[in-house]
């Protein structure tokens, strides 16, 4: 029986089966930390503060292991694509191996660091904050190498077309996450700590879980066979790293960038870190949600492009941004409407609810306008191996707009912490401006990721 086309292969349904798992995915994923927030501020304005704020830096480390994630997810895409399964599977393996031993050494610098990095960022803290903080900080770093590999392993999932997998491996541990805080800030009265060690636990799980089962799984176009038989695979390696690095690099400029813009929320108070942290809970159900949709871009626009059918990218990264921006404005519009509901649902203050909603509005008003087109693209870009183009625009946006901006607004205008997330939706502006005419320009077209 002929094997069917890469473009025969994306019908509509098949859009479906990969798009609705990670859409789940990352509903979950929102569900579970807003189930999050809702017990640790149960806790104190303090807990959520210092969780916030390790979170931030964790989450700048984890953009570092999801961009190397990528890297490795284009190069096996477009393999997958070009049907050579045995050539994906080698860079699959060079891909966990990479990812595993950067998360072993950002867990090592995290845990020697950590309280420089959280004097630096963030000095103006409370002591109460603080001290939560640095225990917060000291547990969860122990779960980037678990993490990391959760992450890798995904990303090949996905790539081969197999969105399930790791969406169910989630179901099941942020299920777990949850029943695992409520035991422990609740049963135990652990407080942060006990919220520490239930994302240990889960995160080991996640990786622990989801490696087993793409190890032995064979209903796959990739296999991990071999793993054990450790060895460097130069061309593969650079060819992951070609679009890991500039991806990790703006990733990571524009994680420092958030991190900088995040120091202004201390200056006004607690209440307002704290509202900060619930918009953000809140804001993430857009921003996950449209995150699935560019997965999926990069995910078909790579096999396309590997196969060497550049029209049918062309089309389905068209098709697929419409469905984005739709989706996505869907929530953003409900956000607006029942924004002092959604808020309500967290033991905020009067004056931290009053924020958080202005937030949230500001920030989905900035969703609806800009954000598909600023990270949509990009992740078609990416797919054709463009990494340094995002890389160079997403950086110098970042730090121009977002921070600049977000100071001036904030101190010399007089905007508060408002101005933080107005600057925030005018680097959505820029970015989607640039990326949207990267693409239409065609210089992608002219790019190659595998050359054998």
């Amino acid at each position: 029986m002929a094997i069917p086309s890469v473009t025969e292969r994306w019908s509509n349904r098949a859009l479906y089966r990969l798009i609705w798992p990670l859409v789940l995915e990352q509903l979950l994923m929102v569900t579970m930390g807003a189930a999050d927030t809702v017990m640790v501020s149960s806790v104190g304005e303090y807990a959520v503060s210092g969780v916030n704020v390790v979170d931030s830096i964790n989450y700048f480390l984890v953009m570092v292991l999801i961009a190397l994630s990528t890297g490795g997810a284009v190069v096996v895409s477009q393999y997958i694509g070009r049907q050579d399964y045995a050539k994906a599977s080698l860079a699959s393996k060079q891909l966990v191996y990479i990812v595993f031993i950067v998360s072993v050494i950002l867990t090592i610098l995290a845990l020697v660091f950590r309280a420089p990095i959280l004097n630096v960022l963030y000095g103006r803290l409370d002591e109460e904050v603080m001290k939560a903080a640095l225990i917060y900080f000291l547990i969860t770093a122990l779960s980037y190498p678990m993490m990391g590999l959760y992450n890798a392993c995904a990303a090949l999932y996905r790539s081969a077309g197999n969105s399930k997998a790791p969406m169910m491996v989630s179901l099941v541990t942020n299920i777990l996450h949850v029943g695992l805080n409520a035991l422990f800030i609740f049963v135990f009265r652990m407080g942060v700590p006990g919220v520490a060690v239930s994302t240990l636990l889960t995160r080991a799980a996640a990786g622990a879980a989801l490696y087993v089962k793409l190890l032995f799984d064979r209903r796959i176009s990739i296999s991990l066979t071999g793993m054990l038989d450790f060895k460097f695979i130069p061309s593969m390696v650079r060819r992951i790293l070609n679009i890991g690095i500039p991806g990790g690099l703006e990733n990571s400029m524009f994680q420092m960038g958030r991190l900088l813009t995040q120091r202004i929320f201390p200056y006004f108070g607690t209440s307002i870190i704290a509202a900060n942290a619930v918009a953000g809970v809140v804001n993430s159900l857009a921003f996950q949600t449209g995150n699935a949709f560019c997965v999926v871009i990069m995910i078909v626009a790579g096999q396309c492009i590997g196969a060497g059918d550049k029209e049918a990218a062309k089309r389905y990264t068209t098709k697929l941004v419409k469905v984005t921006w739709i989706v996505v404005s869907f929530i953003c519009i409900n956000s607006i409407v029942f924004r002092n509901s959604l808020v309500s649902f967290f033991s905020l203050s009067p004056e931290a609810m009053k924020a958080a909603s202005s937030f949230l509005l500001i920030h989905s008003i900035s969703m609806l306008t800009a954000w598909t087109f600023s990270f949509a693209y990009p992740s078609a870009l990416r797919a054709a191996g463009d990494a340094k183009y995002i890389m160079i625009v997403g950086t110098v946006s970042m730090w121009t707009i977002r921070v600049c901006g977000a100071y001036l607004l904030s101190f010399t205008l007089g905007l508060g912490p408002v101005g933080v997330w107005i600057a925030m939706g005018l680097d959505f502006l820029n970015r989607g401006i640039l990326f949207f005419l990267r693409w239409r320009g065609g210089k992608w077209e002219k790019l190659k990721v595998i050359s054998d």
